[in-house]
């Protein structure tokens, strides 16, 4: 697991109230990392921080909707008095399910909001701290959307490729500064939000994982490479898409 001393005292992770990344924030409290949590959903977030709490560490919430362009001035003020050494954007979504010239420009516009523009500015305002400080890490969780193109996703698939290559140019960006870059691209995942999707778990010979085996990986993963260049998620959890979408 990240070291106190390299990635706190703080972490933020932006949709941190479910799924993989309530476990992050679990094992994250766990070892002593203090946490601001950031979601839409005040229910599944005050559950997570009260579970967290118990693990004897500060938790900070912030509910709100990151499609917001006023989302990143709330979380920079409120987190102005913090020293956060790690970040972890978690937040994502295909809000966009039709042919990419059948969509309105709006719900194209929230997909990229959402999985780039918000991400940046994240990015942007914690990373320069972390730079000055010349210690830290900054998690992305991708998606194996961003190696196949795929009917009805464009958009969403597109955006996911940028976090991709985002992140391996920020991770030469900062490789200098003691900054680490990650960013850990997931495959099919047993969250809540992919439950209310309809996703269906039990189509044979796909592999699934849960949230917790995930976050468990990416720090393993961290740990052994010690981010010299970004990684995915084992083979086993990438491969679930590869019968559905062949390259």
């Amino acid at each position: 697991m990240p070291d106190v001393a390299k990635y706190g005292p703080w972490a933020v992770i932006a949709g941190g109230s479910e799924g993989v990344g309530a476990e992050f924030a679990k094992q994250l409290a766990g070892h002593g990392l203090n946490l601001m949590l950031i979601a839409r959903r005040p229910g599944p977030l005050a559950d997570t921080a009260d579970s967290c709490r118990q693990l004897g560490v500060q938790v900070h919430t912030i509910a709100v909707d990151l499609l917001d362009p006023e989302s990143v001035w709330r979380i920079s003020a409120e987190a102005a008095d913090l020293e956060v050494g790690l970040l972890i954007y978690n937040a994502g979504a295909n809000t966009c399910r039709q042919k990419f010239l059948d969509a309105d420009l709006t719900d194209v516009g929230r997909v990229i909001d959402l999985n780039v523009t918000r991400m940046l500015e994240l990015v942007h305002h914690f990373g320069r701290s972390m730079r000055a400080r010349r210690r830290g890490g900054i998690l992305l969780v991708g998606s194996t959307a961003a190696t196949y193109g795929s009917m009805r996703q464009a958009v969403y698939t597109g955006s996911k490729a940028f976090s991709r290559l985002f992140a391996e140019s920020l991770w030469l960006e900062l490789r200098d500064h003691g900054v680490d870059v990650l960013e850990l691209v997931l495959g099919v995942t047993r969250t809540p939000a992919m439950e209310r999707a309809g996703l269906n778990f039990d189509v044979p010979g796909i592999p699934v994982t849960e949230p917790a085996d995930v976050a468990r990986a990416g720090w393993r993963t961290w740990q052994t490479v010690r981010c010299s260049s970004p990684v995915t998620m084992p083979r086993r959890c990438s491969a679930a898409v590869d019968p559905i979408v062949p390259r």
